[in-house]
Formats: C-alpha cells, structure tokens, sequence
C-alpha cells in the first residue's frame, strides 16, 4: 500500500496534528485489513489511540471526520482539508427537547417528580456530536428516538397511574449508554412515534 503524499498536504496534515502513521491506519482500516496483530506494537497503540481522540475512529470504524481526512488525501494539491462544522443547532434541539425533570402533564393529568434529568450540558455536547460523527445516526435519528421513549413512558404512566418517566435517565448518562438505540430500531421497524403537542412544536 502506497501513500503519495504532497507538500501542502503534509504541511495541512501538520496543522491538524495529524501523522502519515494516522493515514496509513485509516487505510488499513478502510480497505478491511485486520490491525489487531499490529496493536502488540506500543508505538501502534498509540497511534489507534491518537485516532480515536481525534475524532477519526470508534469502535464501530471510521467515522465522518475520518473519511474526509481520505477523501482529502486523494484530492488534488493545494485543496485544503477542512474539518466539518459542528452542528450545534441540531444539539440544542435535542437538549430543549429532552425532558428538564421528572415532572410532568400530559394530557390533562398531572404527575409529580423528584430528579432533574437535563444535566451536563457541555458534555452531552460533546458526546451528541462524536456519536453524529460516528456517522451512523443522523440528529433527526436521535430527537426522534428519545421523543419516542419520552412519549411511551408518558402513555404508560397514564395507563398505570404511576410516573414511569423517573425512570427516564439523566441527558447524560442516557447518550454514554447508547439508550436511543433500541427506539430508533423500533421507529425504522415501522412502530409509530407519538408526540405531544409540545414535541410537535420543536423544529427538528
């Protein structure tokens, strides 16, 4: 495997921090090739590590920023390689959307909480924007998922008498553990997502 490499592209690799061993890697990767005996190297599991801080890999494989980063590598000399744009209104959509407490009306009854469930906002950030660069999910995926699991603990809460949205996890801990994952597979399996007029409301 062969890397033909540019001055101004090693000089904009250089500026992202961004090694021709990162490169290679992305290559392997992306060709199908096994890096598991490779990570025996000290020097090679760093490297994997570096990609995975940067942003260009996770567990699932390589993510948007990653793909750009060889996309560029097979441009033309002098295109400069630029990293997409966070989408931070997608995120403050998601955030507005995601239930502040426990609390809560839904139509007509009223049911008492005790915890508030949106916290660490920078950090949900943070996490909300790595799993988009994943590449897997899109924002739409995610607002309509956890609107779904919000709605169907507000309909069983009605039906049970009981609040079933305390067992709601915080913003969080909800992200870290991938909990909008079974209901974005329910939504594509063709189950209808029931929203609340306040939910319709938030442009997404």
């Amino acid at each position: 495997m062969t890397i033909k490499i540019t001055p101004n592209q090693f000089l904009a690799l250089a500026k992202k921090a961004y090694s021709i061993d990162m490169v290679y890697i992305l290559l392997l990767l992306k060709d199908d090739i096994d890096i598991e005996p490779l990570l025996e190297s000290a020097r090679i599991k760093n490297i994997v590590s570096g990609l995975t801080r940067k942003g260009l890999i996770t567990e699932k494989g390589i993510t948007i920023t990653g793909k750009m980063l060889l996309t560029y590598m097979e441009t033309e000399e002098g295109t400069l390689l630029k990293k997409k744009k966070p989408v931070i209104g997608t995120f403050e959509n998601w955030w507005k959307a995601y239930p502040g407490t426990d609390t809560f009306k839904y139509k007509g009854k009223s049911f008492e909480g005790s915890r508030s469930l949106r916290v660490n906002k920078e950090k949900c950030k943070d996490k909300f924007l790595s799993i988009l660069n994943e590449g897997e999910y899109s924002a739409k995926m995610l607002i309509d998922a956890m609107l779904f699991d919000v709605t169907q603990k507000k309909e069983v809460s009605l039906k049970k008498k009981e609040n079933k949205l305390t067992y709601m996890q915080n913003s969080l801990t909800y992200l870290n553990q991938r909990s909008y994952e079974p209901f974005i597979e329910l939504i594509e399996s063709g189950k209808e997502i029931l929203v609340t007029k306040k939910a319709k409301e938030i442009d997404i």
